[in-house]
């Protein structure tokens, strides 16, 4: 357990009420380096990572309180300072069941994608920073690189080098920059008490390339870890939506996402390979299958291989 923890549940049960309650004990719903998250009753409160920009976070908390529609809206748009980390407070909404792959809502997660994709920057409440895409995927290189030798770590390293300077996080992404979430996965959506799904976690909102967002189950398909028939339904309901980051006429879609999808498959065998080293085990089966896409990637022949000149 964390120091910030007591503190922080205090602080969620003190939002939650302004006197005693008889509510079920407090949840830890995360704690991890990135972020410490915890439900008091219907209130969440959750405390942002050490050296968050408290300028870029209000930003960003503003941007949601707007887009109530599509982004889970705070229930204050100030951040509070607690132990050198900035706290927000939400309202609880229900998770995506994991254990019911199913039922998992790919139409409602491509439909708030393309919504906000949608979102003229230049309406936005407040203006943003570049979402943090890139910079979290550099970050996981620089993880593995930390976390010492692994034999994967080559393949992954000669895949990340095929990658355009700005999804390395070493440019600027290209124009038009649009609103992106930055961080989309099942878990990024909540079904609030009326039964709508929303996006939740705001520290990676910002503009850039819209193909980020769909590059995570664009690499999960390419890796043979999402079926066809849920891959096609996220991009049918992204279409149908008018997502911008995809062709309006129905074509191909690979071609805008394969950059994106190629940096989020090497940020994730990163991330699988520290963890390996860390905890002194070998590659399960999910991981080695991303760590052998990067394998692929970085074999392709230069006449194949997509440009990344940008």
């Amino acid at each position: 357990m964390t120091a910030i923890l007591p503190a922080l549940t205090a602080k969620a049960r003190h939002t939650a009420h302004r006197t005693p309650c008889a509510c079920a004990p407090e949840a830890v719903l995360a704690d991890r380096d990135d972020a410490t998250v915890v439900r008091h009753g219907d209130t969440v409160a959750k405390a942002h990572a050490h050296g968050t920009d408290p300028a870029e976070l209000a930003a960003r908390l503003n941007v949601a309180a707007a887009l109530r529609g599509t982004l889970l809206p705070p229930l204050s748009e100030t951040a509070v300072p607690l132990h050198g980390r900035l706290v927000t407070f939400w309202p609880h909404g229900t998770p995506v069941d994991r254990d019911d792959p199913d039922a998992a809502p790919w139409e409602a997660a491509a439909t708030l994608l393309a919504r906000l994709h949608s979102t003229p920057p230049a309406e936005l409440p407040h203006p943003l920073p570049d979402m943090r895409g890139p910079a979290k995927a550099a970050r996981a290189m620089r993880r593995m690189r930390d976390a010492g030798p692994h034999p994967a770590s080559a393949p992954v390293e000669r895949a990340w080098a095929t990658l355009p300077a700005w999804a390395r996080a070493e440019a600027p992404a290209p124009a038009p920059k649009l609103l992106c979430h930055g961080d989309l996965h099942l878990g990024q959506l909540v079904r609030t008490r009326e039964g709508r799904w929303l996006l939740i976690d705001i520290d990676d909102l910002g503009l850039g390339d819209p193909a980020w967002d769909l590059a995570r189950p664009a690499a999960w398909f390419a890796c043979g870890l999402l079926a066809p028939e849920e891959w096609t339904r996220f991009l049918t309901a992204y279409r149908q939506a008018r997502g911008p980051a995809l062709p309006a006429d129905g074509g191909d879609p690979w071609p805008a996402l394969d950059v994106a999808a190629r940096a989020l498959t090497a940020q994730t065998a990163a991330v699988a390979v520290a963890k390996s080293v860390k905890e002194n085990r070998p590659l399960d089966e999910i991981e080695q299958a991303v760590v052998d896409a990067c394998e692929r990637m970085a074999a392709l022949p230069p006449e194949l291989a997509p440009a990344v000149t940008k």
